[in-house]
C-alpha cells in the first residue's frame, strides 16, 4: 500500500454530476485538495459557474466540462478531455442522477417513459460511464477505482418512488457484477448508498425538521454532502484497496431504525401535505 494512501497526486479522477452544489461537487474539492486532477462533469453552464468557480478561484486542478453522461456524446466529450489531460487515469465517482419531484407518484401511475427516464438518469448513466472508464484503463493497464450513488431507497423498499428505487438497487447489483468482471485488472468497483442528505435537489421535498430528524435517524441528523463525499474519497483511495464489489450505507443508521414511514406508508421527510396527497392520487 501507498504511504500516502489519501493522496491522488498524479492521478486523474472524473466525477459526474459534480456541479450541482452537493455530493458531487463536495467529492471534487477533496479528491483535487488531495492532489488529484479531476475532471468535473455538468451539464449545466450555470452551475458550472456558480459551484465550480469557486474552486477554481483556490487554484485547484479542477478541470470542468460541459456533457450530458446520460448520452453516448456526452461520455465521448468526458473521455476526449481524459486523454488528453496531463496525468495519469485513475478513478470515476458517478455522482450524477436523483429524481425530480415529480417522479413520486404510485407505482400503479408510473409510466414506461417515467421509469426508462429514471433508469437511465441513474443506473444507465452510472452504466455506460463505468464502462468507459474501465475500457480505458484496461486498454492502458492502469489499476483504478470506480464508485457510484446508490441510495437507501435501493437497499430498501421506496414506496412512491419504486422506479427510482429499483434504479438504485440496480446500481448495487451492476456494481457487484462489474467489480468481479474487472477485479483480475486491478479494478475496483464499489458504491455508497446515502440516507437522507442535505443537498440542494433534496430541498426541492424535504424540509427542516429537526424533531422528525431525531425520531426517524438514529445519529438524529441527516448528512452533509461533505459526509458522503468523505466515505467516497475512502472507496477510491488505497485505504480501501482490498475492498471491492461493496455498497456501503452512510446514512447515519437510518437503516436500523427505519422508521420514517407514516402511517399512509408515505415517506415522514416529504415536506408537504399537497404534495403527499398528489403522489398519493
Amino acid at each position: 500500500m501507498d504511504d500516502k494512501p489519501l493522496q491522488f497526486d498524479g492521478r486523474i479522477v472524473v466525477v459526474t454530476g459534480a456541479a450541482g452544489g452537493g455530493i458531487g461537487t463536495a467529492l471534487t474539492r477533496r479528491l483535487a485538495q488531495a492532489g488529484a486532477t479531476v475532471i468535473a462533469t455538468s451539464r449545466s453552464a450555470e452551475k458550472i459557474e456558480r459551484n465550480l468557480a469557486p474552486l477554481l478561484a483556490q487554484k485547484l486542478a479542477v478541470l470542468p466540462v460541459l456533457a450530458d453522461v446520460s448520452t453516448d456524446e456526452g461520455i465521448a466529450t468526458v473521455m476526449a478531455r481524459v486523454r488528453a489531460t496531463p496525468g495519469q487515469l485513475y478513478g470515476l465517482a458517478n455522482v450524477a442522477g436523483g429524481a425530480a419531484p415529480q417522479t413520486w407518484m404510485r407505482a400503479t401511475r408510473a409510466t414506461r417513459e417515467d421509469w426508462r427516464a429514471l433508469f437511465n438518469q441513474n443506473l444507465e448513466t452510472m452504466f455506460f460511464m463505468s464502462q468507459a472508464v474501465a475500457a480505458e484503463l484496461q486498454a492502458q493497464q492502469l489499476p483504478g477505482a470506480i464508485v457510484s450513488v446508490s441510495s437507501i431507497s435501493g437497499m430498501n423498499s421506496a414506496p412512491f418512488h419504486l422506479a427510482y428505487g429499483a434504479a438504485k438497487a440496480a446500481i448495487v447489483a451492476v456494481t457487484r457484477t462489474l467489480a468481479t468482471e474487472l477485479a483480475l485488472a486491478n479494478i475496483r468497483v464499489n458504491a455508497i448508498a446515502p440516507g437522507t442528505t442535505v443537498t440542494p435537489g433534496s430541498g426541492a421535498y424535504i424540509d427542516e425538521d429537526a424533531q422528525r430528524d431525531r425520531r426517524a435517524i438514529a445519529m438524529g441528523r441527516r448528512a452533509t454532502p461533505d459526509e458522503q463525499a468523505g466515505a467516497m474519497l475512502f472507496l477510491l483511495s488505497e485505504l480501501s484497496s482490498y475492498i471491492t464489489g461493496q455498497t456501503i450505507l452512510v446514512d447515519g443508521g437510518l437503516n436500523l431504525k427505519w422508521t420514517h414511514l407514516g402511517a399512509d406508508n408515505t415517506s415522514l421527510f416529504l415536506k408537504d401535505e399537497n404534495f403527499r396527497a398528489a403522489i398519493k392520487r
